[in-house]
């Protein structure tokens, strides 16, 4: 498993965000070949992955 440092990550909301505490995921922008996925009300917990290819596949669907 590889480990990421994103302790300097630049994290960015969801647009579909309620503003309010809603659903809400962020993801982070400067790591090479990968997005990170976070919870917005959880961001000191889990961080999933995704490969950018995924990802613009997933938000191109």
């Amino acid at each position: 498993m590889r480990e990421y440092d994103l302790s300097n990550a630049r994290w960015s909301r969801s647009s579909h965000s309620n503003g309010e505490g809603g659903d809400c995921v962020e993801v982070a922008d400067g790591v090479p070949g990968v997005v990170p996925v976070r919870d917005s009300k959880v961001p000191d917990g889990a961080v999933l992955v995704v490969g950018a290819p995924v990802w613009a596949e997933f938000v191109g669907a």
